[in-house]
């Protein structure tokens, strides 16, 4: 009788577990903003205090151009040792006139936003030394015989 009970309660701890074990970690990244979050704010008529108190301090603003605003926020998943997995993501887009009044707020499509790619690696110059500079620039730099 005891050693059925051990036997469950290892079987429950070992369930337990194995449940704990599989389910995914979601982390929350960045500014993911809700409809009625952006519902709060109007073209036209809110500022940028109005937005920021609305809608909080953005991700990121355009390098570009400082009248651009942009939130962005994603949610992953991750299975015990996999990668996470992005399964939520918004981004939104905020404009503002010159006098500071919000012109546009609109969500973006990742695959419509048009940032060039470059996987090239910045030369770095001053570095790459020829065998022959390597040999000369060794001469005279070796310690004479002091005799002892």
């Amino acid at each position: 009788m005891q050693e059925a009970k051990t036997f469950l309660l290892g079987l429950a701890v070992i369930s337990t577990l194995t449940a704990v074990a599989c389910s995914p970690t979601v982390a929350q990244r960045g500014n993911m903003l809700e409809d009625y979050q952006a519902q709060e704010v109007k073209v036209g008529e809110s500022t940028r205090s109005d937005v920021l108190r609305a809608l909080g301090s953005p991700t990121t603003k355009s390098t570009f151009d400082p009248l651009v605003w942009y939130y962005i926020g994603q949610e992953t998943e991750k299975r015990g040792i996999l990668d996470p997995e992005v399964v939520k993501e918004r981004i939104f887009l905020v404009a503002f006139n010159e006098d500071g009044v919000l012109e546009a707020l609109q969500e973006v499509d990742r695959g419509r936003i048009n940032v060039p790619y470059v996987r090239e690696k910045t030369p770095t110059y001053g570095t790459e030394t020829t065998p022959a500079q390597q040999f000369f620039g060794n001469l005279g730099k070796f310690n004479p015989n002091t005799g002892e």
